[in-house]
């Protein structure tokens, strides 16, 4: 069976752009190649999320290929991953279990690992479930505590504990992240949470509006699950601290997010909000989007925003960067074209801010 392959399962023919996101969430996983399977479907299969039949081709086209993942492009359920894992006989994922793989393959320091475990551990204990019912079979008869039943109690015990212990050291982070914020407002230092999809260029942003070259961008998603912050020299001779956030992305677990709370309250607590959306990109308008109801699920659906629209360098000579341009502009927000590889526009970005802030 071939490591590096995968099949993508989408009932959705009309959501080219997330079946691409997905292909891009693999090869940052190390996977080169992909089979592309769509199921017209209404809704999912209750039991297996897609048809039997088309479980079946599936399955031989997995093995035509040598591949041995599936990938659904859509959350299974405990239940619907269970049976498509038995009835294709091939490792099955969904697309919030996809993304948690990519954070745990980029969670560095000891604090993105912690909420990376919590995020995996809530995301497991629905399945298990289904788990304890399988094993306590075992048992034999109704109303028993078979073997089966005993090893399923004390692996959620287990679990349990881990989840309690993960989410007080987490909580002692969130206190002393407040305790900061609180001594920055003291001091009436002002903030500004960089905020944006994923691979959308915040940290080279950072970078350049700091000058630290220390802080570097990687062209891959979600290279920054740290909240990385920097003090940048405003035209009036202040400085204001912007704060660059882990990346946002369609259908971002709820897991990742309540596990991160303690990393994206900067931005509910910023003094503003720029989104840094990537001009260049056909899906930009869409990622606003995205932007917009993480935003509101955060806390952060009402703090001031401004729009970056970046990497100018690249869209800057095509219709469509102008087109996305016109259509920001078209709904209200303050927006500036800029380049984080250049600096092209960001003179003009602080000079307002400095104005507003």
């Amino acid at each position: 069976m071939r490591e590096d392959g995968a099949i993508v399962v989408s009932i959705d023919p009309d959501d080219e752009a997330s079946m691409e996101e997905m292909e891009a969430l693999l090869m940052n996983l190390g996977y080169t190649k992909f089979r592309r399977m769509v199921q017209r479907r209404r809704r999912p299969d209750p039991s297996s999320y897609i048809g039997s039949g088309f479980c079946l081709r599936v399955a031989h086209v997995a093995a035509e290929c040598g591949f041995r993942l599936v990938v659904v492009d859509g959350q299974l359920s405990p239940t619907q991953r269970r049976t498509l894992a038995n009835l294709l006989k091939l490792e099955v994922w969904d697309r919030p279990y996809l993304i948690m793989k990519i954070f745990e393959s980029r969670a560095y320091t000891a604090e993105a690992k912690l909420q990376v475990q919590l995020a995996a551990m809530k995301h497991e204990i629905p399945y298990l479930k289904g788990l304890g019912f399988q094993m306590s079979r075992a048992g034999g008869g109704i109303g028993t505590r078979g073997p089966g039943e005993t090893e399923f109690e004390r692996h959620r015990r287990k679990i349990a504990r881990r989840v309690r212990s993960a989410e007080a050291k987490l909580e002692e982070l969130r206190r002393r992240r407040s305790a900061q914020r609180e001594r920055r407002k003291r001091l009436g230092i002002k903030t500004v949470a960089l905020v944006g999809y994923t691979n959308s260029g915040k940290t080279t942003l950072l970078s350049k509006l700091s000058g630290d070259v220390d802080v570097k961008g990687a062209d891959k998603l979600f290279a920054t699950l740290d909240t990385l912050t920097r003090g940048v020299r405003l035209d009036d001779h202040r400085v204001v601290m912007f704060s660059d956030t882990v990346g946002f992305i369609r259908k971002l677990p709820v897991e990742l997010v309540a596990a991160f709370r303690a990393t994206l309250e900067e931005v509910a607590f910023a003094d503003m909000v720029a989104m840094v959306i990537d001009g260049a990109s056909r899906e930009a308008l869409d990622h606003i989007g995205v932007i917009d109801e993480v935003l509101d699920q955060i806390g952060a659906g009402d703090v001031r925003r401004v729009v970056l629209l970046n990497k100018m360098d690249i869209w800057d000579s095509g219709d469509e960067g102008f087109e996305v341009l016109s259509a920001v502009k078209a709904r209200g927000f303050p927006v500036f074209p800029v380049s984080a590889l250049t600096g092209q526009g960001i003179g003009d970005f602080l000079a307002w801010l400095s104005s507003v802030i």
